[in-house]
Parts: C-alpha cells; structure tokens; sequence
C-alpha cells in the first residue's frame, strides 16, 4: 500500500484590488477550491502598495517556504521581493499563482489555463525550478522573475498609470498612442557580459527577461527561459512611428525580433551606465531608477506549474 501523500501548507497572499477589483470578488472561490484540492492554507489580504513584500518577508522569517500569489504579476512580484535576498542563503522557497489580476504574464509561459492549471498542479506537487533576476540600482536591490523593461514600454507604461489608468486595456492604448505622438530615442548605455565596448546607440526599448510574456498577451522575448541560468536581452533600434505602428502587432507573436533593428543575445549579466534615472517597468511596476546592473540567480525560486 502506497504512502498518502503529505499534506502540503501554503501561505496565500490576496490582492483584492488586482484586476481592477476582480481579484477580490473571485479570490474567495479559487482558495476553497485549493483546499478541496488537499492544501492547507493560511490566508492575508494586502491594503496597500508594498504590504505583500512585508506578509511574505515575516512569513518566510517564520519558516515558512510555500507562498500563494492571489492578484496579478505585482502581487507576485512584492512576494519574490520579501522572499529575497534570505532565500539566497536560507533554503529556497515555493512560489504558485492564482491568476486573478490584469495582466498575468509570467504563468503565460507554462499555461493559459490559469487557475485551473495551478490548482491541478498544486495538487499533484508540481513543480520547476526557476531563475530570479536581480537588478541592482542607486537605492537597492530590486528582484524579479519577469522583465525589466527601459524605453518605450516603460515610458507607455508610466503615462498610462498617470492618465489613462482607469481605463483598463483601453488605457493602455491610449498610452501607446500617447507616446507615439512624441515618440524619443534614447540612449541607456549597457554592455553585456563584462564586453569590452558599451553600447551607447540610441533605441526604441531595451528588455531584460526571464520569461516570454509582459502585458498579458505580447511576447516580447520569444526566446526565453525561466530556467535556462540566462537573461534574454532584447534592443530594438530607432524605429520610426509609421513602422513602429505597422509593426506592433508583431509583439504578440514574437516576430518583432526578426525586424532589422531588432537584436537579441542571451546573457548572465547586464552592465548599465545610466546617467540619471529613468522609467523602468520591473514585472508591470513602473518604477524611476538609476539601474546599475542586472544579473541571473539561477534556480533559485521554485514555481508551482
């Protein structure tokens, strides 16, 4: 006779305003399903920007390894940001998500099924190892599992929560056309893996990714692994806007890498020469930042998938 399982115990962290308030009304639900599915749970609702980063860092202080992003990306990113630097050193922890916000990029690289696959693999102990990327910056150390994005998604980004927010998917438009109508090319001087030059050209955007997906649906790194110890580096040019227009659509499929001033590598660390700080968007936060350098943690987060 086979031994029963052991009964597994997580930590979930709800965002009950994620998803414009979508994922409070949908949490309660999807939590009992999870314990239907044999895990126990303990449960905190954040109030504000930030309090997940504290609930997992007190959790995680107090042994406990298994945590439960409730909301979206942000949710999962305070998380991994209360988890590290200790778990570097004091025994790696567990992340799973229960995709109840906006955008929900990075389950998109395993899966659109979303709760529906994270409950199946939380019953069945499923998991993988996964890289943690680590960007060091004037103030800190900023940790993330998604990407870190400069230029015109970050500046997009910053305009949309300014302005046009309110306005879900919509707002988002908004903000592309925005920054289309004053569209800049700037240079974020980097070099990749301690190469002797520093690229100082000017660009539309610079990404460093861990995984394929940002935004939701836009692949913006066709190429990369959570678990394969690199960051994908993507660098586009300085596109035009009639060209940029005709080839947006191409980010959703991951196409736009193939465009002339399109150019990839895969690397351990980034090296930057920022000037001042700039617009960052760090797993859908947009963040002003000096960033310095960002380099890959191999397998140092395991992921319910």
């Amino acid at each position: 006779m086979s031994a029963e399982r052991a009964i597994e115990h997580f930590f979930a962290i709800v965002n009950p305003a994620a998803g414009g308030g979508r994922c409070g009304k949908l949490a309660p639900a999807a939590l009992e399903r999870v314990r239907r599915a044999g895990i126990e749970l303990e449960v905190a609702q954040t109030a504000k920007a930030g309090e997940a980063t504290a609930l997992a860092r007190a959790a995680y202080a107090k042994g406990q390894r298994n945590f439960l992003a409730v909301g979206g990306d942000g949710t999962g990113f305070e998380i991994v940001n209360g988890l590290f630097p200790e778990a570097l050193t004091q025994g790696r922890p567990v992340l799973g998500f229960l995709p109840l916000g906006t955008g929900n990029s990075f389950l998109r690289d395993f899966t659109t099924r979303g709760v529906e696959h994270t409950i199946e693999a939380l019953g069945k102990s499923s998991r993988r190892p996964c890289d943690v990327l680590r960007l060091r910056h004037s103030g800190d150390d900023i940790y993330f599992i998604n990407l870190l994005s400069l230029g015109f998604p970050a500046d997009v980004g910053e305009l949309t929560n300014r302005r046009f927010k309110g306005l879900g998917e919509l707002g988002y438009i908004c903000g592309v056309m925005a920054r289309l109508a004053r569209l800049e090319h700037l240079a974020f001087p980097h070099r990749i893996d301690a190469a002797e030059e520093w690229d100082r050209r000017r660009c539309l955007f610079l990404t460093f990714s861990n995984s394929k997906f940002t935004g939701g649906k836009m692949m913006i790194a066709p190429k990369a692994d959570p678990s394969d110890a690199r960051i994908e580096y993507v660098r586009w040019g300085p596109v035009g806007r009639l060209q940029l227009l005709w080839t947006f659509p191409r980010l959703f499929s991951g196409t736009h890498i193939e465009h002339p001033l399109a150019s990839r590598a895969a690397a351990q660390r980034v090296d930057l020469d920022l000037a001042e700080p700039v617009n960052a968007m760090v797993d859908g936060e947009i963040l002003r930042l000096k960033c310095r350098s960002v380099e890959v943690l191999p397998s140092a987060l395991d992921v319910v998938v």
